[in-house]
């Protein structure tokens, strides 16, 4: 079965905004074997919505999107849900799960925690 993860960012009209995105994205592409992608749910390209019809058309048959946000608001309960629905009725053949944002995974809440501390001029403790 083909796989693809999507990292969905929020998106802005400021492509400064959008730089940190794509250089995350160019800099894991490079490391990982999966099929990775960035789009974003509003106001840039590639949206959502055009990343899960090019996937789609290449065959890809299931994909994961790994939301890019500390938290689970409005966008993530109400507005990706929605997306993400009315992609499965357009796109059938591509079975798509939205996964918990990376902000409530573990491994980042320590990884932030450092940055954090870093710059207090603390160390952690182990």
């Amino acid at each position: 079965m083909s796989y693809s993860l999507i990292l969905l960012a929020h998106g802005s009209s400021d492509a400064k905004w959008r730089a940190p995105f794509e250089r995350l994205h160019e800099a894991l592409a490079a490391r990982m074997e999966a099929n990775l992608k960035l789009a974003y749910m509003e106001l840039s390209e590639p949206s959502l919505e055009s990343t899960v019809a090019e996937l789609a058309a290449s065959g890809i048959q299931r994909a994961e999107i790994l939301p890019l946000f500390f938290a689970a608001g409005r966008h993530l309960r109400k507005d990706v849900p929605a997306q993400v629905e009315a992609l499965r009725s357009a796109h059938p053949s591509v079975d798509l799960q939205l996964l918990p944002p990376v902000g409530e995974h573990p491994a980042f809440v320590e990884a932030l925690a450092a940055v954090i501390a870093e710059q207090a001029g603390e160390a952690l403790p182990t």
